[in-house]
């Protein structure tokens, strides 16, 4: 009988303590299943949620900015790709080689926010026909000259032209930091103002203007 009671105790006490462990568990899976965390989670990001509503508007000038720089930076890579098998400074395939690895992303994230936004982006081409001479853009006439260039005199025209390009450029780029609305094209504006000022200080100190 001592040993029946005793085994019966031991079994309660195996039971309870079964128990006490499914209840700890259960307590703990409700924390740590992440529902809680989870609720959490959508709670603080529904108001980053809407708070990235507002800053993803866009206006008239933004969607100037865009369909006006892709065509400008098109041609500055254009201008770009000419320097390896024309220049005779290295300093200056570097400097190409900077502005292509600069620009064609930025080509591709302008192209994107004008598709997101339902706005045309400029064809290929574009800047042949429409937007010559303005912004700092060149003519045909002098894309030609540059294109028949070489050496020295290739150096010399290039910096140049990409002098005038670059001023363009940060032209537009201030128009957008002051009349634009979204804060992706105003940040890469303030970028294009940087290194772009940079670059034309750089170019003026090789065409030693400084």
């Amino acid at each position: 009988m001592i040993r029946n009671r005793s085994l019966i105790r031991r079994g309660m006490a195996v039971a309870a303590a079964g128990t006490a462990a499914l209840v700890l568990a259960a307590c703990g899976g409700n924390g740590d299943s992440g529902a809680g965390h989870n609720g959490h989670t959508e709670t603080s990001a529904s108001p980053s949620a809407s708070a990235s509503a507002p800053q993803g508007k866009h206006n008239a000038a933004d969607i100037a900015f865009a369909q006006g720089m892709i065509p400008h930076h098109r041609q500055a890579v254009q201008m770009a790709d000419l320097a390896p098998s024309r220049a005779q400074s290295a300093e200056v395939k570097t400097l190409a080689e900077q502005i292509k690895k600069a620009q064609d992303p930025e080509i591709k994230t302008l192209s994107g926010w004008l598709t997101s936004w339902g706005e045309e982006v400029p064809a290929e081409g574009a800047m042949d026909h429409s937007a010559h001479g303005t912004g700092g853009m060149m003519t045909a006439e002098e894309m030609d000259q540059l294109e028949k260039a070489s050496g020295k005199a290739f150096d010399t025209a290039f910096m140049e032209m990409m002098i005038k390009h670059h001023e363009g450029a940060v032209a537009m780029a201030r128009t957008e930091k002051a009349d634009g609305a979204f804060p992706g094209a105003k940040k890469m504006a303030d970028a294009i103002i940087t290194s772009q000022t940079a670059e034309i200080t750089r170019m003026n100190a090789l065409l030693g203007k400084n």
